[in-house]
């Protein structure tokens, strides 16, 4: 038994903004548990919807299974009981499949299912592995659109039909005539999930498509930013959307957007710069140099005086 059934899983996660928190790391790359802890503890008590686990964020890619179910286990252990902690699968179907298992034992609310390793697949492939996912958990499943898991609205339908507990559709490729077909067919069957790099980027006009909830990964440094932009979103308060976009977002785009990867490595200088450093990013990523962390400090230093 559950906490969260996946209808009720559903409901609490599109209710409000994302936290999908940064994996701490020690200077040999080692899990960071207790800092990993205590970090958790702080993304639940500014009041997500949900915790992501392990996510993209989470750099997922650079741990082996072993750690993502510490991890999972830790962040389960850091959160309320009323804060869903939602576990990621992915890799190969069996492996996908293996992971899903693994985090319902760990005590996790839902699996965030990752785009496969490496392959391209067809229409076919990725419903037989998002179908093999969700019959090997009862937890809801929020598929991740992006990369090579690129899902065509007949694929979507025909898992929407078939797999009562997949209840999310996370789009990281920015497809807005599928997402806005998705809405009009669906309504509220399916989640929709902003995911693009940076979310905040998106969310006004994701909001018209229906999607009501993003990742936010500067909600990992800036809580109350990353907040108060969310409230501007839901009142579709335009212009303080894109006062806060202008000061703060996409300044943060242009530092992030000079390397590949920095989409994680900027969210762990950001909690450098402002005092709960989670260590390095694990390679093949690479962390920001020391003149890329001094503008970003000044960027922070700005919107926090505000």
């Amino acid at each position: 038994m559950t906490l969260f059934a996946p209808e009720e899983l559903k409901a609490v996660l599109g209710s409000g903004l994302l936290s999908f928190p940064v994996t701490h790391a020690r200077d040999d790359l080692s899990f960071d548990e207790d800092a990993y802890r205590d970090h958790v503890s702080r993304q639940a008590a500014a009041g997500p919807s949900g915790v992501f686990a392990a996510g993209g964020t989470g750099e997922f890619f650079a741990l082996t299974p072993e750690e993502v179910d510490r991890v999972v286990r830790a962040a389960v252990a850091s959160v309320p009981g009323d804060t869903p902690v939602i576990a990621p699968a992915g890799y190969g179907t069996a492996q996908a499949v293996a992971m899903a298992r693994a985090a319902e034992a760990a005590g996790a609310h839902g699996v965030f299912l990752l785009p496969p390793y490496l392959t391209e697949a067809p229409q076919e492939g990725l419903i037989a592995h998002v179908r093999a996912v969700c019959a090997a958990t009862d937890l809801g499943v929020v598929v991740y659109h992006r990369a090579n898991a690129a899902f065509g609205f007949d694929a979507v339908q025909e898992l929407a039909d078939e797999c009562p507990n997949f209840v999310g559709f996370k789009d990281g490729i920015g497809d807005v005539d599928l997402m806005t077909r998705i809405h009009a067919r669906f309504g509220d069957r399916l989640l929709s999930i902003g995911g693009l790099p940076t979310a905040e980027t998106y969310a006004l006009p994701y909001l018209e498509m229906g999607v009501t909830t993003y990742s936010s990964a500067i909600f990992n440094f800036l809580p109350d930013f990353a907040l108060d932009f969310y409230a501007a979103v839901r009142a579709r308060d335009a212009a303080a959307v894109y006062r806060k976009l202008n000061d703060f977002v996409l300044p943060y785009l242009d530092i992030r957007n000079r390397r590949a990867g920095y989409a994680v490595s900027i969210v762990k200088a950001g909690l450098a710069v402002t005092g709960r450093p989670a260590g390095p990013v694990r390679p093949p990523l690479t962390d920001l140099t020391a003149a890329e962390l001094g503008e970003l400090a000044a960027l922070v230093e700005k919107v926090t005086r505000a």
